[in-house]
This record gives structure tokens, sequence and C-alpha cells, in this order.
């Protein structure tokens, strides 16, 4: 790359200058965590009612498990 065309860069760019990721390694934490693992964002009233994923994991086994239950009850009154 040209000085040039590197200068050009830096101008278009809104990067503050303290950022510095000339070293960086492209997808260095990638594979932290396993391929069917699925990353979600929850609002932190709910993040405050647990206390770590094994629990939301076990609230929504419980939740699915009732909404399955009732499923099953409206179809078979139908």
């Amino acid at each position: 790359m040209s000085k040039a065309s590197k200068q050009a860069i830096k101008t278009d760019d809104d990067m503050r200058p303290e950022y510095d990721f000339s070293n960086g390694i492209r997808g260095k934490y990638a594979n932290r965590f396993r391929p069917d693992t699925v990353m979600v964002t929850l609002a932190p009233d709910v993040a405050a009612a647990f206390p770590d994923a094994e629990s939301v994991n076990e609230a929504l086994r419980i939740l699915i498990k009732a909404a399955r239950k009732t499923s099953k009850k409206v179809a078979s009154a139908a």
C-alpha cells in the first residue's frame, strides 16, 4: 500500500487514535464457543434474575415443558 493511500485511509477513519489494532489477530477468540452456542442479550432486569447460564437454561426448559403441555391440551380439546 502506498503512503498516499495509507494517509487517505487515516483521514477517512473515525476511529480514535488510542485504538490501535495494527497488531490485532482476526478471529483470535472465535473458537471460545462451541459451534452450536447461541448468544443472546438479556435485558438488565431479566439478567438480574439469573445468577448463571445454567439457571437460564433450567428456566427455559421448564417453560418449554409447560408450553408443550398447554399445546397438547388445546389440541386434544379441539
